[in-house]
Parts: C-alpha cells; structure tokens; sequence
C-alpha cells in the first residue's frame, strides 16, 4: 500500500510531520484559530466535506482524528478533500488524544505514530487515497439502511413540525422590511463561496435582503457585503460579525430553550429567538416567506441525503415541507458557478475593442458629418506631412 506525500514543516525529518497543535473537539470552532502549517486535532466521526474544506483552506499540514474520519455508515466526501490536498490524515487516535497533546503543543508525525517531543502518544490508521477509496465503496452498500431510517425519522418531524411549516405560527416579528423583496439566504454549504460570487451581478442589480445562516453571515460579509439579517444557533458566526448591525434572530428549541442566546446578550446585541424543531436554514426561508419575499435566492443549502447525513441530521422532514410551501418562489443557486462562468480572454476582449472600433469608425465614414471630419482630417494630415517634407 502506497502512503500519502507527507507535508513537511520546519525541521521535521523526511517522511514526517511537524507542526504546532491545535486541539477542539468541533471542527468549525477550531478553525478559526487554525494557522498554515498547523496540526488540527480533531473528535469528529464522517469528517464532512464543508469541514474539509476548510481545514484546505487554512492550509493545515496534517489532521489527527480521535475518531474514524469514514465510520462506514455513509460516503462522507471529507477523507477524499483531505487526501486530495496532500494533507495526511490520521484518524481512529482514541479520545485519549485529547489528554496525551495539549494547545500550543509541537507534535510530529511519524507513519501511523504521534509524538510529542521524543515520546509517542497515540496510534492511529493513516489514510491514503486507497484505504479511503475502500471504505467509501463500503459506505455505498449501507446507504439503504440509512435511508430507511432518514424515511422513518422524517415522519417523525412531521407531525412536530407541521404547524410552523404550514400554518406560520411561531414566526417571530421582526424590523427588516422584507415584503415585496428578494431575498438571498447564504449557508456555508457546498461550493457557497463560488456560488456567491457567480451571484454577484444579481446582487448589485436586485439589492436583495441579505440573510445570512450562522456562518453564512461570515461568508457574506469575506464577500464584501453587511448582512441584514443573521439567523441561527449563533455557534459558528463571529462576533464581529455579529456585531455588523444586522438583525439577530436565534434558533430556539420548540420548548423556549435558546443556548446562542447568552452568548449574542453579552456582546449587547439585540435579538429575538425563533422557537422550532427545524434548521436554521429553513427557519430562514419560512420567515422570509411569511414576511412576503417575492423570491427567494439560496446559497450552500443542504437538500441532498448526503448532505443530511454530513450535518449529522436525522431527519429532513423540515426541509421537504420547507420546499414544498415556498418552492413556487425558491432558487436554488446551488452550483450554479458550475453552470454558468463569466471568462473571457484576452485575446477576446482585444478582438472585441477593435470591432467596437471599427464599428464607430464606419459609422463615422458614411455619415455626412462624418465626411466632412474626416476631410478636415485628411488636410491636415496632407498639411502635416508637408511641412515634414521641408524639414528634409
């Protein structure tokens, strides 16, 4: 079996790793504090690809897991990043990992062994592009089993969900004048940043209320824009950003219970909860909905299994009824930077501003204001090359 290419940092001998830890048992928390060439470690089964993503992005020179980044129990897209990146993965540590390496720590990497300084820590199974590719194949065959038990789940949300998604009730009032507008909601979903880019001449014509879901805010506001409304659980937007002057609204539990709240009263920014069973990203739309948006834009929302089961959900019951209530003015933006990309060379553009010219310059020639510019013209280029001549 081949081993991946292994990063190297500072001194470390060939073949290994060497890096500072950084150490967080939720993913999307420990990445913002991550630096490149970092070691995140990490307690998170079916490592999913959004958080892949962005461990890529931040540049990390390896990634040690307590749990197994593919636990078989469907084909989670996050080993495949990783791996593709050049990123070594090391992953089944054991929770123990989380007392053997303390933050700020210097780990090394050797094979399948952690070392702190010269004493190794923990074992684990090194993932490499075969061993992933396996137990992704592997995935693929229980994937009925976790759809019958999404089905049977998803009925259950049903009849909890049922009032809210159908009827309105629960939705909170709010001061973001929605009612005749576009909306455009933002979820840290697959291929959100170049989605929201794709999006931005839409934007700049339709200025539509910008709601941001959890870090969707964050998104919105590293693509240039201020959010006007940020909705959620609050456990992965900034406080920066939260202190944007955008509306907050925080997910509540149906019985009232509201654990973001503490955390937006201590920055003294004002908010209203929204009690319910469903995700924060429905939660978005049915307001927007009820509120009287004349068309809802989504970006990085999660409609697919796998997408489902990479959130951890059981269930999608929220979702599907979400759809189907507002799906008459819904678009789904969702890789639509695949669909459609604005490139154009150079050669293209320089073709395109010489016909332009060319254009200007025969529409010129057949006017008769223009015979008579180009006569005054030609004169005194006659008149010029003239007195060139005397000269010589």
């Amino acid at each position: 079996m081949r081993l991946p290419t292994l990063r190297r940092t500072r001194n470390a001998e060939p073949g290994s790793v060497l890096g500072t830890a950084r150490l967080d048992r939720r993913t999307k928390r420990l990445v913002g504090r991550l630096r490149p060439g970092d070691i995140a470690v990490i307690d998170h089964v079916d490592v999913d690809r959004v958080a892949a993503d962005s461990l890529v992005a931040v540049g990390v020179a390896a990634v040690l897991n307590a749990k197994p980044s593919v636990s078989g129990r469907y084909p989670n897209l996050g080993p495949e990043v990783l791996i593709g990146a050049g990123i070594p993965l090391l992953d089944d540590l054991g929770e123990g990992i989380f007392e053997q390496i303390r933050e700020g720590d210097t780990v090394r990497i050797e094979g399948n062994t952690v070392y702190v300084g010269d004493e190794p820590v923990a074992h684990g199974a090194l993932q490499d592009a075969e061993t992933v590719a396996k137990a992704m194949a592997d995935a693929r065959e229980g994937l009925s089993v976790q759809l019958e038990a999404f089905a049977a789940n998803t009925m259950d949300y049903l009849k909890q969900e049922r009032d809210l998604l159908l009827d309105g009730v629960g939705v909170p009032e709010i001061e973001t004048q929605i009612q005749g507008r576009h909306c455009l909601i933002v979820v840290r979903g697959y291929d959100y940043k170049a989605d929201l880019d794709v999006l931005r001449p839409y934007i700049r014509e339709f200025k539509p209320v910008l709601i941001g879901v959890d870090g969707g805010a964050d998104a919105l506001v590293e693509a240039g824009y201020t959010p006007d409304m940020i909705i959620g659980d609050m456990d992965s937007v900034t406080d920066d950003v939260l202190r944007c002057g955008a509306e907050v609204i925080v997910h509540a539990y149906p019985d009232g219970r509201a654990p973001g709240l503490p955390r937006v009263t201590a920055l003294g920014v004002p908010a209203v909860t929204f009690p319910a069973a469903a995700t924060s990203e429905d939660l978005a739309m049915l307001l927007a909905d009820e509120k009287g948006a004349s068309l809802l834009v989504a970006v990085g929302t999660h409609a697919t299994l796998v997408e489902f089961l990479d959130k951890g959900r059981g269930g999608m019951a929220s979702t599907f009824l979400t759809r189907l209530k507002v799906g008459g003015k819904l678009v789904d933006a969702k890789g639509v930077s695949r669909l459609y990309r604005q490139s154009i060379s150079g050669s293209s553009l320089l073709l395109l501003v010489l016909s332009a010219i060319a254009a200007m310059a025969s529409a010129v020639a057949v006017s008769t204001v223009g015979k008579a510019y180009l006569g005054v013209v030609s004169e005194w280029w006659d008149n010029f090359v003239f007195q060139l001549g005397q000269l010589f």
